[in-house]
C-alpha cells in the first residue's frame, strides 16, 4: 500500500507545559472563547457531555481527536444526531439539505490543529466542509484539543500544519481511501464575537493532528 512521502516534524507532537497552557486558557478567553482544562480524554469527555444539554442536535466534525476518544457513537446515542439523520438520507436527491444540516445544527463538536499562546485558533481542511459551522452556522461551536496542539504564535501555528498535521493526515487518507490530502482551505479563528457561543476543551494528552 502507498505510503506518504511527507515526514511529520515531531517536535510538534509534545505536550504543552501547565504554564503554556495557563497563558493560552487566560489568551482565548479574553478573545471570547471559552476554556475548560481536562486533564485527560475521560475528563475531557466528561466536560464535553456537561457542556451540552440532553435533547440538543449535535453534529460531530470528522476529527481523528474525537475518533479516539470515542465521542461520535457516544453523541449518536445521548443527543439528536445530525450524523444519524444523514445516513437516512440520499445523496442523489438530498444533497443541498444534507449540506444544510451539516453546516446549521445548534452545537457542532470538532477539534482544531493549532492554537497560539496569544489566543488565536487555527483549522486545516481538505474540503472546508466543517468550517462554516466553526466560523458564524453553528449555534455552539464546542472543540476537543488536545495540549501538543499550543504554539507560541501564528506563524508557528501554520508551521505546524504544513510539517506535522498534514502529513499524518496524508497518510490517514492514503491508508484508508487511497489518496492524498491538502491544506485546500483554513480558518483562522482571532475572536468569537458572540458571548457563550465557543468552548475549547484543552486536554493535558496527545490527541489528534
Amino acid at each position: 500500500m502507498t505510503q506518504s512521502k511527507l515526514i511529520p516534524n515531531m517536535a510538534y507532537s509534545h505536550l504543552a507545559s501547565d504554564e503554556q497552557i495557563e497563558r493560552t486558557a487566560k489568551a482565548l478567553e479574553t478573545h471570547g472563547i471559552h476554556v475548560l482544562v481536562a486533564e485527560n480524554g475521560e475528563d475531557a469527555k466528561t466536560k464535553l457531555f456537561e457542556t451540552i444539554p440532553a435533547g440538543a442536535e449535535v453534529f460531530t466534525g470528522l476529527s481523528a481527536t474525537l475518533s479516539t476518544l470515542g465521542i461520535p457513537a457516544e453523541v449518536d446515542k445521548r443527543y439528536n444526531s445530525v450524523r444519524v439523520k444523514l445516513a437516512t438520507m440520499d445523496q442523489k436527491t438530498q444533497m443541498r439539505e444534507m449540506v444544510k444540516l451539516g453546516a446549521t445544527p445548534e452545537y457542532i463538536v470538532g477539534s482544531v490543529h493549532a492554537v497560539t499562546e496569544d489566543g488565536t485558533v487555527v483549522i486545516a481542511s481538505n474540503t472546508g466542509s466543517q468550517l462554516a459551522g466553526y466560523a458564524a452556522s453553528a449555534t455552539h461551536v464546542v472543540w476537543v484539543v488536545g495540549t501538543q496542539k499550543i504554539v507560541p504564535n501564528l506563524d508557528e501555528a501554520m508551521k505546524r500544519i504544513r510539517e506535522y498535521t498534514l502529513p499524518l493526515e496524508d497518510e490517514r487518507l492514503l491508508q484508508a481511501y487511497g489518496m492524498n490530502s491538502n491544506i485546500s482551505k483554513l480558518l483562522i479563528v482571532h475572536k468569537e464575537v458572540t458571548p457563550g457561543r465557543t468552548t475549547m476543551i484543552l486536554v493535558k494528552e496527545n490527541l489528534g493532528f
